[in-house]
């Protein structure tokens, strides 16, 4: 969470994209909330709410960070993919369909796109589901882009030093 890319950690190059065209971003956390809360503190748009379930695995916090989206639409996007460009987000916005998810180069990625009413459904979902699973029984209109970090994240020290020299010969 508090890996630096460019002077700024993480989390922050993470909503950065997806900022200057979202009316509010909710960042869902749990370890830690009270660190994400001060970080993202300068950011008026983003929404930092609480995930007492974070130990049951990511799809909780899919599930609680959906059940607070006033929205038609809405992007999922996990922490820690900081290289999605803002393009990527408006062009998805350019596209109808009820879920939306981007490749490059024929590989799926982040953030995902969908239709609000889609939410009583994931809200339905038993507790050991995943959004993929999800996304699978619904189905989902695929989107082109040239933007290798939908598929970038960062689950090792080796990735975020992958990322951070692709950020750095970007700049």
């Amino acid at each position: 969470m508090e890996l630096l890319l460019g002077g700024k950690t993480l989390l922050e190059r993470s909503i950065e994209g997806m900022y200057h065209i979202s009316e509010r971003i909710i960042v869902v956390g749990g370890y830690r909330i009270e660190r994400i809360r001060e970080i993202l503190e300068p950011y008026k748009k983003v929404d930092v709410v609480y995930n007492k379930d974070f130990e049951s695995g990511m799809f909780s916090s899919v599930k609680k960070g959906v059940s607070e989206v006033t929205a038609l639409r809405f992007f999922l996007l996990p922490g820690d993919q900081p290289l999605v460009r803002e393009e990527v987000y408006k062009k998805m916005l350019k596209i109808d369909g009820d879920i939306i998810i981007p490749t490059c180069r024929g590989k799926k990625g982040h953030p995902v796109l969908m239709k609000s009413h889609l939410i009583g459904e994931i809200l339905k979902e038993p507790d050991d589901s995943t959004l993929r699973d999800f996304i699978h029984k619904k189905g989902a209109t695929l989107i082109e882009v040239e933007d290798e970090g939908i598929i970038l994240d960062i689950d090792v020290l080796e990735d975020y030093e992958r990322i951070r020299k692709e950020y750095e010969r970007d700049k």
